[in-house]
């Protein structure tokens, strides 16, 4: 019987059927490597949330979950000196529309530069929010009565997040309906 080389084992008939044979062993392993990587991930990340000072602001959002909230405090800082006002912090995370203004023209669009890794974690945050928060689901109703689609919708509720993050971050105090205003009257009307 002639000796097969390894080209022919690894390109031929052969080579073809241990490559399907073990890819899907290949890929289990991987997959379960990566698994085990995101846990460890996960763990750490929880651990570290917890050590910084900010951590209960971010955490005591509705729905903000440990990982969402340990990537809007990432992004947003402790540095209070940076935001003076609350739209300072929506500008930067692209929340809010750009206006271009020449002679008689002007132009509201979508803002493009922007810390994209700030509206990733503010977007998603305010869209599960509105799943637990009164408040929130009623600005996001209001959006959508007006006509606005989905993706700008979630925008105006994580811009409105936005100014009362800002406040408790400033105040560094955790975030309760009872002392939000707006969610406090929704809360007596229903």
């Amino acid at each position: 019987m002639p000796t097969k080389s390894k080209a022919q084992l690894t390109t031929g008939p052969i080579g073809r059927t241990l490559l399907l044979f073990s890819l899907p062993v290949l890929g289990s392993n991987i997959l379960q490597s990566l698994n085990a990587s995101i846990k460890d991930l996960k763990r750490s990340i929880v651990a570290h949330l917890g050590e910084h000072p900010d951590a209960e602001v971010f955490t005591s959002l509705p729905r903000s979950g440990q990982i969402n909230a340990a990537q809007m405090l990432a992004e947003w800082g402790d540095c209070r000196e940076a935001y003076a006002h609350p739209d300072q912090v929506a500008m930067l995370g692209g929340l809010c529309p750009v206006t271009h203004a020449s002679g008689k023209h002007r132009d509201v669009s979508f803002r493009w530069a922007c810390n994209k890794r700030l509206r990733v974690a503010l977007t998603p945050f305010a869209d599960n929010s509105r799943h637990a928060s009164p408040w929130a689901a009623d600005v996001y109703a209001n959006a959508i009565a007006r006509g606005c689609d989905h993706p700008h919708a979630v925008r105006i509720l994580a811009r409105a997040w936005v100014r009362v993050i800002w406040r408790c971050w400033q105040d560094r105090i955790p975030y309760h309906p009872a002392r939000h205003q707006a969610a406090a009257v929704l809360e007596k009307a229903a």
